[in-house]
């Protein structure tokens, strides 16, 4: 949850928990290098989601979300 308030939801289809990790990402095919995406993660799905980028060869950074106090 944000510090305002709002639920973050994983970003893996069909689940609906909330986020606790961030997982930035880009497509060195198509993406600058300063060009970043982002996904949210629950605990349970942060492994498959950085697996199935880390697969393609996607540079990624995976952390855990900030909470704005």
């Amino acid at each position: 949850m944000t510090g305002d308030g709002v639920p973050v939801i994983c970003s893996r289809v069909g689940c609906r928990e909330d986020a606790h990790w961030r997982i930035d990402w880009r497509n060195p095919k198509i993406h600058s290098p300063e060009r970043r995406k982002s996904w949210t993660a629950c605990d349970e799905h942060v492994g498959y989601l950085r697996e199935f980028l880390s697969a393609r060869s996607f540079p990624l950074d995976v952390a855990p979300i900030e909470v704005a106090s």
